[in-house]
């Protein structure tokens, strides 16, 4: 038999409309509270409600002291009252508190989400949208091929993802940021916006159907939610496989692309999860990278070429493939290495001369169980692959070869022609290989 906690602490939603967002219950429990915590903007907004001679505190910039507050409060048998912007279970306090205290100790009292009231003012049915949350320091302004640090990236993802899209913001990641992301990303005639403003208060606004490119010019109360909707087809692109022919490549003379035969093994080896890390070393045309991208979609490429040209083609067939989680470099391997997390995959398309010394610094960040796929036309890269992996412990390998032949017309006929050998090496590290 379950036994309820007898002084649990108390976390209530609360809306800008003050004591009229609570109901019996919560504003009964409010007015006996002995000890009341809350931002410095709630508390404000309900300190006429407080019995004489509670105490306060502003929570503001004090997070970590929120649980022993609480803890304080309960061991002097005082009641205890957090309070919390709407559902204290969205994107609220009450999973932080429940963490660091327990589920028993507390007693949640939720309110409407300010994106509810958002949904409801343009009558947006939202139980399919997803819900992302900027409302952290700065981010500043979205660059295509961020890195997963950026205070943006996960809304640059759930905008591939997703037709309707629920944003909670912040001063700094306003809604006119957050347009100029969808333009930037390619998107600004794909989605409409809508933004609500003071929600609840006297100087409420809501501003629907704004086009991104609208948005990207406008200016913004300091609180306000986002709301995303497509309102063109969502794309389906092929994930794995794609033809040589949707890449841009090299002009007059095609090359520096792997071909969709060996891309098809070598991405298969490199066993690839949803939310894996990956490298591309001499990343060419971008062709195997980008694949990457698409079946890593909780994941992130990190690419690298160094040859000029070839970087322009990159970036190119980056910009036409329609992903937010590839992020290309100019620069020779192993410069910009160490800044990359450690990676779950590597590939290794083109070596710079530094063959073996990039097996060695690439085998040593792989996370256990990770793997590296090397591609080789040559014999003395071949050979200098397998003799650099031989001489390392911890580390199991092996050498596929791929000759593929394509049919080619010859008068009314058809004749096979070779594409040339290519060598795949696999490299997986073990995971007690510390």
């Amino acid at each position: 038999m379950e036994i309820k906690d007898p002084n649990p602490c108390r976390v209530i939603g609360v809306l800008d409309d003050g004591v009229a967002s609570l109901n019996a219950t919560a504003l009964a429990l409010l007015r006996s509270a002995d000890v009341i915590i809350g931002g410095a903007r709630t508390l404000a907004l309900l300190e006429r409600e407080f019995k004489t001679g509670s105490v306060r505190h502003d929570l503001t910039g004090k997070l970590k002291e929120v649980p022993e507050w609480v803890r304080a409060a309960r061991a002097d048998n005082l009641a205890c009252v957090v309070l919390a912007t709407g559902d204290p279970l969205c994107h609220g306090i009450a999973p932080y508190l429940a963490q660091h205290l327990c589920v028993e100790a507390l007693d949640i009292l939720p309110n409407l989400s300010t994106l509810q009231l958002a949904c409801a003012r343009i009558g947006l049915a939202w139980q399919d949208a997803r819900i992302v949350s900027v409302h952290a320091k700065d981010a500043g302004e979205w660059q295509r091929g961020a890195k997963p640090g950026h205070g943006l990236y996960a809304l640059a993802q759930a905008t591939r993802q997703h037709a309707r899209l629920l944003i909670l913001t912040s001063p700094d990641n306003s809604p006119d940021r957050i347009a100029r992301l969808l333009v930037a990303e390619g998107l600004g005639d794909d989605f409409l916006m809508a933004v609500a403003e003071n929600l609840l208060q006297p100087e409420e606004r809501v501003l629907a159907e704004l086009t991104p490119q609208q948005a990207a010019e406008m200016t913004f109360a300091a609180l306000n939610v986002v709301l995303l909707w497509r309102i063109t087809p969502a794309a389906r692109p092929v994930r794995f496989g794609l033809a040589d022919t949707e890449f841009a490549q090299r002009q007059p003379e095609k090359g520096l692309i792997t071909k969709q035969e060996v891309r098809a093994v070598s991405l298969a080896r490199l066993q690839l999860h949803a939310d894996s890390v990956v490298w591309d070393i001499g990343a060419g045309s971008g062709s195997v990278g980008l694949e990457a991208a698409r079946l890593c979609p909780q994941g992130h490429v990190y690419a690298i070429e160094k040859n000029d040209a070839d970087f322009g083609i990159a970036g190119q067939n980056h910009a036409a493939f329609g992903i937010s989680n590839y992020s290309l470099h100019l620069g020779k391997a192993p410069e910009q290495l160490d800044t990359w997390p450690d990676p779950d995959a590597v590939f290794i398309g083109g070596s710079g001369g530094e063959l073996a010394g990039l097996i060695a610094g690439t085998i040593a960040r792989l996370r256990p169980n990770g793997t590296l796929v090397m591609n080789f036309v040559t014999l003395e890269n071949l050979a200098t692959a397998t003799a650099t992996l031989q001489a390392m412990e911890g580390v199991s390998w092996d050498v596929l070869q791929l000759q593929a032949s394509r049919s080619k017309p010859i008068l009314h006929m058809h004749r096979m022609a070779a594409e040339n050998p290519v060598w795949i090496v696999c490299a997986r590290r073990e995971a007690n290989n510390d």
